[in-house]
């Protein structure tokens, strides 16, 4: 079942699944219960392209603190359970617009039932979590050791216990740090789960090894239409988790907006700090509202022209000097010391 068919269900004030755009999401790593550094960075994110934000919820402090948290936000707000299902009621009667459980965590069928229950009352969706470090001894038994069939069985076992409970406002996530079982888990579950996935690279690592991991596997299981929305999951800043997941959902067509920078890169023949200064273009970008402009970052006069024609404005540096190119053409030669503020100027009247 692709993103098109899967059922439709409502976060707060946006809408996933049912053929709706993919949704970007993120998790906070300060303390739920510290109101103040917990807005701060929600803000950022959202500043950022975050749409969907979860917040860890391991006390009652925590959980009383998402009513001051959200009247300070924007984007819908997630609560992230384990263990304790009397953090999941009081994280829903305090404002959470989904509550993210694994209910073979919560405890037995009781406990699950007062959570669900609960959602019911409120309307509110749970996402029902499956992480291939927590699955079920039995199934481990059963398929000689963790597989995507038995992520897929343990997700279902959920998705059924609660269904049966009266309850399908539903978002199912199976998460795996093996990027290829987490690819085949989702081409599984999808033949079988008309729910919005919520798909993500578990435990993926640094910047540089998660941004790997997760552009593999998130590419691989969103190229087939599968997966409602996302979390890259990064030991880092959540705001480089943001800026990663707009790039794949760019590069994958499911995503328009924004300037896309194109850089070279560097050889014998680079007489400037290319490396510095495409970051810095990169970094310049992201606070100009415009749609759809590509801009090229090249390190040399010699096949800088040539090479950015398919941008639609470009830099290329050269010995103390450098060109402004719009289209493959030369606009004008300027100090290598004023090509970044150059093209600034260039792209705030790019309209006018």
């Amino acid at each position: 079942m692709t993103r098109e068919d899967t059922r439709k269900i409502r976060i707060g004030g946006r809408t996933i699944g049912g053929g709706s755009p993919v949704a970007i999401q993120s998790m906070t790593n300060t303390r739920t219960e510290d109101v103040e550094a917990t807005v701060s960075q929600i803000l950022a994110l959202e500043k950022a392209g975050c749409e969907i934000i979860r917040c860890a919820v391991p006390t009652m402090e925590a959980a009383e603190s998402l009513v001051e948290i959200k009247k300070q936000i924007h984007i819908p707000l997630v609560a992230d359970i384990h263990f304790d299902y009397r953090l999941a009621i009081a994280a829903i009667e305090h404002g959470a617009d989904k509550i993210r459980i694994n209910p073979g965590n919560i405890g037995d069928a009781d406990r699950v039932r007062a959570v669900v229950d609960k959602a019911k009352e409120y309307q509110i969706p749970i996402r029902v979590g499956v992480n291939s470090g927590s699955l079920e001894k039995h199934l481990v038994e059963k398929y000689g050791g963790v597989t995507a069939e038995g992520l897929v069985e343990s997700a279902l076992e959920k998705v059924h216990m609660i269904e049966d409970m009266g309850y399908d406002q539903l978002v199912v996530s199976i998460k795996s740090s093996d990027v290829m079982m987490c690819v085949r888990a989702h081409e599984r579950i999808a033949e079988v789960c008309p729910y919005p996935l919520h798909v993500g690279i578990t435990e993926s690592g640094t910047l540089l090894a998660g941004n790997i991991k997760s552009s593999i596997g998130l590419g691989l299981i969103l190229s087939q239409g599968i997966g409602d929305t996302i979390r890259v999951s990064l030991t880092g800043s959540p705001v480089e988790e943001i800026k990663s997941a707009k790039l794949i959902l760019k590069t994958l067509g499911l995503r328009k907006g924004g300037i896309e920078v194109v850089s070279c890169p560097t050889c014998g023949r680079t007489r400037i700090d290319l490396i510095g200064l495409a970051n810095k273009v990169q970094d310049m970008v992201e606070d100009i509202p415009l749609d759809d402009v590509k801009v090229a970052v090249m390190g040399c006069v010699v096949n800088g022209p040539g090479e950015a024609k398919e941008a639609d404005i470009g830099i290329a540096g050269g010995v103390g000097e450098g060109l402004l190119i719009r289209k493959g053409e030369i606009v004008k030669k300027v100090k290598e010391e004023e090509l970044l503020e150059t093209l600034r100027q260039e792209l705030l009247h790019w309209n006018e």
